[in-house]
């Protein structure tokens, strides 16, 4: 089986399929960072470069964690829908190829900075999380136009089930038994919920920062469920930073609000919008919890900073706050 982080067997594979000419030479970068799939970056001679992306079977963390590479073509028709949702906002699609379970795209142009890279040196800025924020609407919003044809597409949830709920909420209630009852509560009403597209890893390490502009990128666990998830997801990467960096804690928890009140103003007439916010403070809850006790844990807390947070977090999902202002101010309080 082809590895494209082997240079010169990727070369050979890209003149062999004809997307580069026989003569061509072009710089080959594995590219760090990733735990599901090998990433490169091809800079060809005449200017262009590509990003191309090959799901892994077994994950790349401490733990047993396994998911079909099938996942990249779901990726693939992730990128392409996304993209006529929000267009600007991704990379172009160049190819896919089903037996090697490659997807490539095309690089994001330099220079350009990752936001969580940024997030955690401090570089906070209200622009950004309004972006983040507004995106997250368009996907949301924007999918309900052609919901139909969404629908159909991303109704498989495999891999959200071995990416996200089993991995997250199914592992962590092993781990964490006075959270059992509210995580699979949550399960259970996750995979009930069927409301728009979902793209399933919002977060700012999925964010590339080019010309003052947010790029998102991997698409690998997007289905159509519950847009609660993903300000969930996002919310704890943004409250789990207020935790790490206590001087700027104020900061950040303001931040959380802002893409709160930024992303509600662009959906609430939405005819799911109106239940969206208790299930947002759940899967804000779940991931917070998750992110320091279930297979995928934050690398930049600390032994002391994962136990801290599992503690808050556990007495916080006995009596989950009612909003997500609330479930904001009590989280960053029970930090200090």
């Amino acid at each position: 089986m082809l590895d494209i982080e082997q240079p010169q067997a990727l070369i050979a594979y890209l003149r062999q399929n004809g997307h580069i000419p026989p003569g061509e030479i072009p710089q080959v970068q594995p590219l760090p960072g990733g735990v599901s799939n090998r990433t490169v970056l091809v800079q060809r001679p005449d200017g262009t470069a590509w990003v191309l992306k090959q799901a892994l079977e077994r994950l790349r963390v401490p733990v047993e964690w396994f998911s079909s590479p099938e996942r990249i073509h779901r990726e693939a028709a992730g990128l392409r829908w996304l993209s006529r949702l929000a267009p600007g906002a991704l990379p172009a699609f160049v190819f896919e190829d089903h037996t090697a379970h490659i997807l490539a795209m095309e690089a994001v142009r330099q220079p350009h900075r990752n936001w969580k890279t940024m997030l955690l040196a401090g570089d906070l800025q209200t622009g950004h999380v309004e972006q983040f924020a507004r995106l997250l609407a368009r996907i949301h919003r924007g999918a309900g136009e052609h919901r139909a044809a969404i629908a159909a597409e991303f109704a498989d949830r495999s891999f959200f089930e071995s990416l996200r709920l089993e991995p997250y909420y199914l592992y962590t209630a092993q781990q964490v038994p006075a959270a059992a009852g509210f995580l699979h509560a949550l399960v259970s009403e996750t995979r009930a919920c069927r409301l728009t597209l979902v793209h399933g890893d919002y977060s700012p390490k999925n964010i590339l920062v080019h010309d003052g502009r947010l790029i998102l990128l991997d698409h690998e666990v997007i289905h159509f469920g519950d847009p609660a998830f993903d300000l969930g997801f996002s919310m704890a990467h943004l409250l789990s930073k207020a935790h790490y960096l206590p001087d700027q804690r104020a900061r950040f928890a303001e931040a959380a609000r802002l893409a709160w009140r930024v992303y509600h103003g662009a959906v609430r007439d939405c005819d799911w919008a109106g239940s969206l916010e208790p299930r947002a403070v759940r899967h804000t809850l779940g991931c917070l919890l998750a992110r320091v006790a279930g297979r995928s844990q934050l690398e930049y807390l600390s032994q002391d900073e994962r136990a801290r947070q599992r503690a808050i977090v556990t007495a916080l999902v006995a009596a989950p706050p009612r909003t997500l202002h609330d479930c904001i101010t009590r989280f960053v309080a029970d930090c200090e």
